[in-house]
């Protein structure tokens, strides 16, 4: 691929970047050359001269085994993203209070499309969970905070989720859309959801919504607690404890207000 100064060109090459970023999704921190270029389906040549180009610019590194990872400077320029690091800074002291106080991971994620990013979480270094990572994108009907943020969100983002093919991660996933619709009904209505091992086969999660200054849903918290260990009523009110102590946070720093 030669270098192209038209708009078109430019365009390719800008689309190309962005799809071997995109590679690093997923829980994939490092990749050879050939891992990137086999998931983009972009020659090996051509993936070569674009992550050059990236590396240079500091969006990629690469290390003493020749592997890459996100760059330094990529993440300096993350870190400016309002939705993530304002929200997430303002709620981190509450997630950790709620971890601290019940031993059980705590996780913060918003909704993007019809997805849930993780944003945030707390989680006991002895508890080998695989998820959920921070910075890595699940479907929303089957966790429980995913569950909350599709409850609330925008009506053509429901009918998107149910008119599409719902992945059963178990047999207690919703896979029925009629189902998940009364599910979401519920969760609107009672302002948190219970979740009983529908993404695996050990965890329960609880989760309930967090607003911002004008009153709109713009993220969710949860635990994810285990059969033998969860005690129903008590998590339930520390979570929606916790869910209000982080959106009264966020009006009085005037965060997601509507003129902002």
């Amino acid at each position: 691929m030669t270098d192209a100064t038209d708009g078109e060109g430019a365009r390719s090459l800008i689309d190309r970047a962005f799809t071997i970023l995109g590679t690093f999704q997923g829980g994939r921190v490092k990749q050879s050359l050939s891992d990137i270029s086999r998931r983009t389906g972009l020659p090996l040549a051509t993936c070569h001269r674009i992550v050059a180009r990236l590396s240079e610019w500091g969006a990629l590194e690469r290390d003493a085994e020749g592997r890459y990872n996100i760059g330094l400077r990529l993440w300096e320029v993350a870190a400016l993203a309002p939705r993530s690091v304002g929200l997430q800074r303002l709620a981190r002291p509450y997630m950790q209070d709620l971890y601290e106080t019940t031993g059980y991971a705590s996780h913060l994620a918003i909704r993007e499309g019809t997805e849930l990013l993780s944003i945030e979480r707390f989680q006991s270094p002895r508890r080998r969970v695989r998820r959920p990572l921070v910075g890595t994108r699940y479907p929303l009907h089957a966790t429980a905070i995913g569950l909350v943020l599709l409850a609330h969100a925008p009506a053509e983002v429901r009918e998107e989720v149910l008119a599409g093919e719902l992945e059963a991660f178990t047999a207690r996933t919703y896979t029925d859309p009629v189902m998940l619709d009364r599910v979401l009904d519920d969760i609107r209505r009672g302002g948190y959801v219970v979740s009983d091992r529908q993404v695996d086969e050990v965890h329960i999660g609880v989760a309930a919504p967090v607003r911002g200054a004008d009153g709109s849903v713009i993220a969710a918290v949860s635990l994810a607690l285990t059969e033998q260990d969860i005690d129903g009523k008590n998590m339930i009110h520390l979570v929606r404890l916790t869910a209000a102590s982080i959106s009264r946070a966020l009006e009085v720093a005037g965060y997601g207000r509507v003129d902002s």
